[in-house]
């Protein structure tokens, strides 16, 4: 059975569901074989966005620590350069990608939403880097990832003290956008998704190029990036259509060219 499964949604939106719902969508090394497969079909097709979320009552609960247990100390360090590289993979994608937090979001979990570009939650969510308790730390981008969201005094709370966070809490301390109703979640992600991948794709990419970049550069070298990533879509055909629609009082159509 797969465990990582991709289908799509409104002709340019790729929805992922990871498929371990009776491990509460632990990640295996089957996985995340899986997860870097998929990660790479979405990169080769023609989605715009990428929508994340689990199956059953969890998003991922972290790595699958009874399959942890057996493995030796060089297979485990062999996981933790694999999870990296896949996550980096997924933080790296020229299109937007959105994670829809639907339960337990823990370790590996949580570190997972925190390479997506935008986080929504249910109400019924809990999420925390709880590592610490488990004798190790966040692995997979976790300190560096949560520090650049939420501020480096509440990464180190939250990661010291292994908190755990429910859906609006997440939101009010800024590790995720939205919250939503459990039943709502879901929808409300591919609606966004939808929304976005109506935008011209390679003004979007530019966007997310000129935002992840430029959070590593001095303000002024930050906004002669901006410049940089705008200059891209100046001599694009979309940039042209949208004017069009503009004087035709119409909705663009942008092909992404």
């Amino acid at each position: 059975m797969n465990t990582v499964t991709l289908q799509t949604h409104h002709t340019y939106v790729a929805l992922m569901e990871l498929n371990r719902p009776e491990a509460k969508n632990a990640i295996s090394i089957q996985l995340l074989a899986e997860l870097r497969e998929k990660i790479q079909e979405v990169k080769k097709s023609k989605a715009r966005t990428l929508v994340i979320i689990g199956t059953g009552d969890a998003f991922c609960s972290g790595a699958d620590l009874k399959e942890r247990k057996s493995m030796s100390d060089l297979q485990v360090k062999q996981f933790l350069k694999d999870i990296n590289l896949c996550f980096s993979e997924l933080a790296n994608l020229s299109i937007p990608t959105i994670a829809a937090i639907n339960g337990f979001a823990f370790g590996g979990g949580l570190e997972m939403a925190l390479a997506c570009d935008i986080r929504y939650a249910s109400e019924s969510a809990q999420m925390g880097l709880t590592e610490t308790k488990l004798g190790i730390i966040p692995g997979a981008g976790g300190t560096q990832r949560l520090s650049r969201i939420v501020g480096e005094s509440t990464a180190m709370e939250w990661i010291f003290s292994g908190k755990k966070l429910n859906g609006k809490e997440a939101m009010l301390r800024g590790l995720v956008s939205q919250v939503f109703d459990p039943d709502h979640l879901r929808e409300s992600s591919l609606a966004l998704a939808r929304e976005i991948s109506e935008s011209a794709p390679i003004a979007v990419s530019a966007a997310k190029k000129a935002v992840r970049r430029g959070m590593e550069f001095p303000l002024e070298s930050a906004l002669e990036w901006e410049r940089l990533c705008y200059f891209e879509t100046i001599g694009t055909k979309d940039r042209v259509e949208a004017l069009q629609a503009f004087a035709e009082k119409r909705k663009p159509i942008f092909k992404g060219e």
